[in-house]
């Protein structure tokens, strides 16, 4: 006759339902926190410890004042505890950085099973949203400024239009000038919307570059040729001083749109009879070599030369003899609308995208830009890509 099975779980299975549970837990991305009617802490995980910016191991047996003083999170536990249950609660950690959550806190029933009036604990999830905080923050500037500098040239075009069916029209020299600001304001709206277009897709990752090695010369006399009126009309000099020899590894049409960017800039915010100076600073290639041929001897070094040749990089360096650039404005300077001077920029028809589309051309090609300045002698862009 069968034995009638257990219907006890044996200690094994109880372990293992023990680990279970806690590899679950901690394989949240969520912080999970339980305390009792106390106000202990009795369970929690990984990501719970990263909420509170804490190193140890275990946050049980501590009181919830001993974890945190923050009075949102103190608040929902107690609610909890009374039977009420809430959520998306918002919850600022200051810490290395700052956090935001979102905190949702359920009560935990009693043994006899009677609801929230028999609260034992309560649980407390929180859900990290401060990247998504921070992409809704970009939104909203990224709109508001768009919209301001939309408004700025519209608002022209509008008034000047107003004008002109006012009667002006039949004044010839009046209409004649009016339509120039008209195209001008038209031609702002236009470059503005090319360029946010080109940056969103920049950073949508729509781009692709295509790199090879190209002569750097001739395309800083293309840039040099096209910027031509803009540097006469602010009696600029613009100096090519890239050896012929120069070579890199870029996409041509890319690395000539962002030293445009850079060379039309130091134009606009030089001095009147200053100077604009392109240079190459090459990177030391000895020991190098050229594209390795892969042997079964050579696999090893292949190996490694690619990757100096991936640390080691050229710099297109774009000096010029303007003003400088306060040193509190150097970090935010490839920011997406960020200008030193607002209405000196607007004077000038600058939108404030040129720089952070250079930023992000130079990163898809595994580089990066950065901006040294003086107050009073000027400013050094450098465009670093690597030889591969």
């Amino acid at each position: 006759m069968d034995a009638e099975p257990d219907s006890e779980e044996s200690n094994e299975e109880i372990f293992a339902r023990g680990k279970l549970f806690e590899a679950t837990m901690n394989g949240m991305r969520e912080g999970l926190l339980v305390v009792d009617r106390d106000m202990r802490v009795v369970a929690s995980n990984i990501a719970a410890r990263g909420v509170f910016n804490l190193s140890r191991e275990k946050l049980d047996a501590q009181r919830l004042t001993e974890l945190t003083r923050n009075p949102a999170i103190y608040s929902a536990f107690l609610d909890a505890l009374k039977g009420i249950e809430r959520s998306d609660v918002k919850v600022e950690i200051h810490g290395p950085v700052r956090l935001v959550f979102d905190l949702r806190v359920v009560p935990l029933a009693g043994p006899n099973g009677k609801g929230s009036r028999a609260a034992q604990g309560a649980l407390g999830v929180f859900i990290d949203v401060t990247r998504t905080e921070h992409l809704e923050q970009v939104r909203q500037e990224f709109l508001s400024n768009v919209s301001h500098e939309l408004r700025t040239p519209l608002t022209a075009i509008l008034a000047f239009i107003e004008t002109l069916e006012a009667g002006a029209i039949d004044d010839k020299e009046a209409s004649h000038r009016f339509l120039s600001i008209i195209r001008r304001n038209a031609t702002r709206m236009h470059e503005l919307i090319d360029d946010i277009l080109e940056l969103s897709a920049i950073e949508a990752g729509n781009v692709q570059v295509k790199v090879e090695s190209v002569e750097l010369k001739p395309i800083v006399n293309d840039v040099i040729a096209s910027l031509a009126n803009k540097a006469a009309a602010q009696k600029v000099t613009v100096v090519n001083a890239v050896p012929y020899e120069a070579m890199v590894h870029a996409d041509a049409r890319r690395l000539e749109q962002m030293l445009t960017n850079l060379v039309e800039n130091a134009i606009k915010f030089n001095r009147t009879g200053g100077s604009v100076t392109i240079k190459f600073d090459g990177a030391d290639r000895t020991g190098l070599g050229s594209s390795p041929r892969v042997s079964k001897g050579s696999e090893i070094r292949a190996h490694e030369t690619q990757e100096d040749e991936a640390l080691v990089r050229d710099k297109m360096i774009v000096e010029d003899t303007g003003e400088g650039i306060p040193a509190q404005h150097l970090e935010r300077l490839f920011e997406r609308f960020y200008r030193v001077d607002r209405a000196r920029s607007r004077e000038l028809g600058g939108i404030g995208l040129g720089l952070a589309i250079v930023k992000h051309l130079a990163r898809a090609h595994g580089g990066e830009v950065t901006v040294t300045s003086e107050l009073g002698k000027g400013s050094t862009f450098t465009i670093e890509l690597p030889l591969r």
